[in-house]
């Protein structure tokens, strides 16, 4: 119960967020990741904080930082010291992938351009992230992820009204460009099984925000149409975001004219009122919608409601702050947390990999024990002298 990557090395080269984060999705896979941080600072989210656990000690750690690395070794590398950029080269020769977010060209400055790396390893995938593209007349522009959301165009989507642009509450153009960075790792490798070569896979953050553009995209591409920030509720389905009660509010999404035949049903409306009879005609009326649902739940408390919905088959739900999410019984049940034994915190408990896999008789086969995110070079010793036999005395030695 290793996971389907078990047999990839992957190297990474990347710090922050986007890139770390889809090594985290191979390593969740099963893959061996050898993160690769810069001597005495490591990763930037290291330094990341507050909050930090043990702040005042020597073995502090960020949690920014242990968000985004388990399953991962580390290894120290001076990458302008010849011998470190030896030590990447010998571990780039067994390498299945490379991960790598540097400015673009600071790589081919450092000798380790992708021609340099793919002529050493015709099998290896590269994936390299940006925040606005390789090329473009904004290639190689700086990515943080508040800018790229505002500059895709999220942030003109989010928020109460469209004079007060917000941006989500996770930097959702890092994790993205992640997620999509580790499908494309696993589309070239899977390419690689019929042609034996590897190749160089980009994404950005620009380009992941834009790829989740949904309708909201097709809103505007089809019918020129700019959408705009309208707080909690849908611009095409109505009535479906937050409504208030009497002592708070529930979510509701009435996405078929069947479902809001039964809410009129259960809750005393007419459907056919002039107006609301069909979901273009609502969403035209969204703010009598919202009047109409909100007057229906002034009696009701939240949690009678919910049950209530959920009894008549209307799809609803609740708003959870985090600590109720992490101790929802749902969230347990879908190894959505794990624990793992850290070198300087002891047991400490992360957020779990969001994949389950089962085999043809119904048995889960998802990895089971995973490792605690490193200390900086915790592994370095071990991966040195494996590169030292590697390059010498014994090329056949196995990876430690």
């Amino acid at each position: 119960m290793t996971g389907p990557l078990d047999d990839v090395l992957v190297v990474d080269l990347t710090r922050a967020l986007a890139g770390p984060h889809a090594t985290m999705m191979l390593g969740d896979l099963g893959a061996r990741i050898v993160k690769v941080e810069a001597p005495g600072t490591g990763d930037d989210t290291r330094s990341w904080g507050p909050p930090f656990v043990q702040p005042d000690g020597a073995g502090r750690e960020s949690t920014y930082f242990l968000s985004t690395n388990r399953n991962k070794e580390s290894i120290t590398l001076d990458l302008k010291c010849g011998q470190d950029r030896n030590v990447l080269l010998t571990l780039v020769d067994d390498a299945d992938v490379l991960v790598e977010n540097f400015r673009t060209g600071v790589l081919e400055r450092l000798g380790l351009g992708a021609d340099t790396l793919l002529e050493r390893n015709p099998r290896l995938v590269l994936l390299s992230i940006s925040g606005f593209g390789h090329d473009g007349p904004e290639g190689g522009r700086a990515g943080y992820d508040q800018i790229a959301q505002g500059e895709a165009g999220v942030m003109s989507l989010t928020g109460p009204v469209p004079t007060e642009p917000q941006k989500v509450g996770v930097p959702i153009g890092d994790l993205l460009a992640g997620m999509y960075g580790a499908y494309g790792v696993l589309a070239a490798l899977h390419e690689r099984e019929r042609t034996g070569r590897g190749q160089v896979v980009r994404t950005s953050l620009l380009s992941a925000l834009v790829g989740v553009h949904a309708f909201q995209g097709t809103r505007w591409t089809v019918t020129g149409e700019v959408g705009r920030a309208q707080g909690n509720h849908h611009p095409s389905i109505s009535p479906y975001g937050l409504f208030r009660c009497r002592d708070g509010a529930v979510q509701i999404a009435l996405g078929s004219e069947a479902l809001w035949r039964r809410f009129c049903t259960e809750f005393g409306l007419d459907p056919h009122t002039e107006g609301m009879a069909s979901n273009p005609e609502r969403v035209a009326a969204r703010d009598q919608v919202i009047a109409l649902v909100e007057s229906a739940f002034a009696e009701w408390d939240a949690m009678p409601l919910l049950a209530r919905l959920a009894e008549v088959g209307v799809p609803a739900g609740k708003v959870r702050s985090l600590d109720e999410v992490y101790e929802w019984e749902q969230t347990r049940s879908q190894g959505l947390l794990v624990e793992v034994e850290h070198d300087t915190l002891g047991t400490v408990t992360l957020p779990g990999p969001p994949l389950r896999f089962f085999d043809a008789d119904g048995a889960e086969t998802t990895r089971r024990e995973h490792r605690a995110p490193p200390t900086l070079d915790a592994d370095g010793s071990a991966i040195r002298a494996w590169a030292a036999r590697r390059g010498t005395d014994d090329p056949a030695a196995p990876t430690p």
